[in-house]
This record gives C-alpha cells, structure tokens and sequence, in this order.
C-alpha cells in the first residue's frame, strides 16, 4: 500500500514538474518573441519610442520617424476626442500615420493611455485600427495609428462632404457588418475580453475600400470570460449610453450592443443622437425611431439622400437595431449574433481571414 502511495505521489510530482515547465518554456518564448516584435529606441526628453515591428515599420528609420513626430503642429491636426488629439503624420508620399497626443494632465489621462495600450497590445483584425507604437514623455504620451483614408463614420454622414458624398446603401451596410465583426472580435475572441464603452461613429474609421475599423480604446476595459460586468464611473457619450449604465454604474458588453444600435438608427436615418430637432421637441432618435418603427413606417425616418435601397434590406436593418436598443439588456442579442443577422440581411459571403486571429 505504501508503495501505491509513493509511485502515485512521484507520477504527480512528474505532471506537475512537466506542466510546470512547459509553462516558464512558453512564457519565456512568448517574451522573446514580443522583444522580436519591438524596436524600441530611446529618445531626447527623457522619452521613449516603442514601435511594433511589421512589414509598415521596419522599412523606416527611427530618427527620421521621431523627427517628424516632434514637428508635429496645429496645421496636422485632423481629428479629437475626450481623451486627446489626432495629427496626421506624413512621413513621405505614400506611407503616414495617425498619432494621438495625450497632454499628462491628470492620473486618469495616464489610465486612459494604458488602457488603451492594454487593450490594443494583441489585436490583430482587419475591422479595428492597427496600433503601430507609441511615445512616452514626462508631460505626454503619443498613440501611432494606422491612418484611415476616409476619416470617420461620423465625417462622412455629417461633415462638410456629406452632401457632396452621400454614402449609398450597400456602402452603410457593409460598415455595419464590418464594426458588428470588430465589436464582436473584442467581446467574444479576445481575451480577456473588451468592453468598448464608447461605440459611437465617430469611434468608427474608414480605410480606402470604406471598411470599417473600430478605434480609440480610451474608456476600454478588460473583463475576464467568467465575470458579466466590470463596475465603473459612467463614462461614454451622451445619445450613446445603455439605460441601465446610469442606474448600475455597470459597463458590459450589452451596453457596447445598446450603443451600436444607435450607430445603425443613425445610418439608416443620417441623424445624430443629439439632433437638434430631438432637442426641441423633448424626444431622442430612439425613442423617435421606436415610435415609427412600430407603426410600421420605417421609410418616414430614413435617410432623404438615400435614393436607391432595398426596402425589406433597410426594414430588416431596422429590426436588429431595436434588437440592440431593448430596455432589458438581457433581451439584446451578442454582436456575434448580431453580425449572423446582419449578414443574412444581403447573400454576401464573408471568407474568414487567416489574419484575424489573434497574436499568440
């Protein structure tokens, strides 16, 4: 009996000396390739640069790229948001790049710049942005985008060229389909898990086929696959926001579903969440939208300068953004159901992407 006890004791001592160093060998191999994937390259001020080795940043030199950097000014400047300012930086005729600058002014502009580190470090998928580096300082800190052609999804329904590029139909549903992937990428397949918390158009971008990317991780947090909920200060867009957020001060994933649902009502109607029309007659474009969906008469709200869609294509999209905007969280589909609805809408078929897996 006792030598039972002892073989069984020494075969548990073997697993767990084998596992064990399986372990350190894959930690210790996962270290060497992340120094692989970096050039990292010190700096004047007291700064730092990191790039992320691709095809894109091995072709250019460090000094040059750093250079242009710091010369950076207010005529470069084509984008902001809450958590900093994006330049375009030209770093010849055919490669450039976005850089958001975010000043160090307070602790949570510091945590808005890791979280977004954090959340952007492995992600490799063709519906989100490409993180290419980043710069630290002591007084700011500097994100490298990829930079998208077609500026955001917000600029192209409500800037200065909208009226002179109306985005027809097929173009509005092939960005949902591509944010629904991008949002569904981040909630379902990385991990830990992200949640948004800030979907919005004009956190969604355009690379030159009008694709869409899923950018700015600023309020981003990470969630463990067995938790339902991270608990947070309300943070976000106004127009945006689930309901219950305010109540609970919980952020989960079915709040980024609530907020890519008003995304769809404003591709469909061209509408912001916070038109001014809503203003003066004390509604909103949800509740607006609601009411007429369910009257049946979704061609009364949408988008006037649409002049050729399918209507049962535009009515279809309608059903799955008030799937999204129900009350009940619990009554919200997932974006992966989401994005299986979206794509049943139209017989387009998607061919999986061998590089949208994740950085091992």
């Amino acid at each position: 009996m006792a030598n039972a006890n002892f073989l069984a004791l020494y075969i548990t001592i073997c697993v767990l000396a084998f596992v064990a160093s399986k372990l350190i060998i894959a930690t210790l191999c996962y270290r060497r390739w992340k120094r692989k994937q970096m050039l990292v390259q010190d700096s004047f001020s007291g700064g730092k640069l990191v790039l992320f080795s691709s095809p894109k940043m091995k072709a250019l030199k460090t000094n040059m790229f750093l250079n242009k950097t710091m010369k950076l000014s207010n005529k470069d400047i084509i984008g902001s948001g809450g958590y900093g300012t994006v330049y375009k930086l030209s770093i010849n005729d055919s490669v450039s790049f976005a850089v958001k600058r975010l000043n160090r002014i307070s602790a949570e502009q510091d945590r808005g710049f890791e979280r977004e580190l954090e959340a952007m470090a492995d992600i490799k998928h063709r519906n989100i942005v490409t993180l290419h580096g980043y710069y630290t300082a002591p007084n700011y800190n500097l994100l490298i985008y990829e930079l998208m052609p077609n500026g955001s999804l917000d600029g192209l329904l409500y800037g200065k060229s909208s009226n002179e590029r109306v985005l027809d139909w097929t173009s509005r549903y092939k960005i949902a389909v591509g944010a629904a992937r991008g949002l569904a990428y981040l909630h379902h397949d990385c991990i830990p898990h992200i949640i948004h918390r800030d979907i919005k158009t004009s956190n969604i971008l355009l690379d030159q086929n009008l694709e869409a990317r899923v950018s700015d991780f600023g309020l981003a947090k990470l969630m463990e696959p067995d938790k339902t909920h991270v608990s947070t200060l309300v943070a976000g867009t106004f127009g945006y926001l689930a309901p219950e957020y305010f109540d609970t001060g919980r952020a989960t994933i079915k709040g980024d579903v609530y907020s890519f649902g008003v995304v769809l009502l404003e591709l469909l109607t061209g509408k912001k969440p916070n038109d001014e029309t809503f203003i003066e007659e004390g509604t909103k474009l949800v509740t607006w939208v609601k009411a007429v969906v369910e009257e049946k008469r979704e061609g009364y709200v949408i988008d006037r300068r649409l002049e050729d869609y399918h209507v049962e294509e535009v009515n279809q999209v309608f059903s799955i953004a008030m799937m999204c905007l129900e009350p009940e969280p619990s009554k919200r589909p997932t974006m992966s159901e989401i994005v299986k609805m979206l794509e049943q809408v139209k017989s387009y078929q998607f061919v999986p992407d061998l590089q949208e897996m994740p950085i091992a």
